[in-house]
C-alpha cells in the first residue's frame, strides 16, 4: 500500500524547482564580486543558506509514517489517535491544522486520493 504513495521524479523535480524558486524569493539576488552586477543564487548557494532538509525528503518521510499507521491494528495506540472521533464539543474558532489534514493535503497533492 505504501508503494502506491512514492512521488513520481516529475513530481520530485517540480516541488525541487518551487522550493528553490521560494527560497531565491526569500534570499533574494546576490552581487557579483568582480563585476559587481546582480545575479540569481545558484542552488549550491542556496542549500548553504538554508540548511534544512529538502520538501521532498520532508514529504515522504511524512507519507512513510502515514502508511505505517494505516497499517496498524485497531489496539495500536497511534492508530486510534488518528482514526479516533473524539467525544463532547467542539472549540470556538477556526479548527486547528492537525497531522492527518496535511497527510491527506500531501496525497491529493500526489494525485492519490485513498485516505478518507
Amino acid at each position: 500500500m505504501c508503494e502506491t504513495w512514492s512521488l513520481t521524479l516529475r513530481e520530485e523535480r517540480r516541488l525541487r524547482v518551487f522550493e528553490n524558486k521560494v527560497l531565491r524569493r526569500i534570499f533574494g539576488l546576490k552581487r557579483n564580486e568582480m563585476t559587481w552586477e546582480w545575479r540569481k543564487l545558484h542552488n549550491e548557494e542556496l542549500n548553504d543558506l538554508y540548511c534544512s532538509p529538502n520538501i521532498v525528503r520532508e514529504i515522504k518521510s511524512r507519507m512513510r509514517w502515514a502508511g505505517l499507521v494505516a497499517r496498524m491494528m485497531d489496539r495500536r495506540g497511534v492508530y486510534r489517535v488518528l482514526v479516533g472521533k473524539p467525544k463532547g464539543k467542539k472549540p470556538l474558532g477556526r479548527p486547528r491544522c492537525r497531522w492527518q489534514g496535511n497527510i491527506k493535503i500531501d496525497l491529493q497533492e500526489v494525485g492519490f486520493g485513498g485516505m478518507d
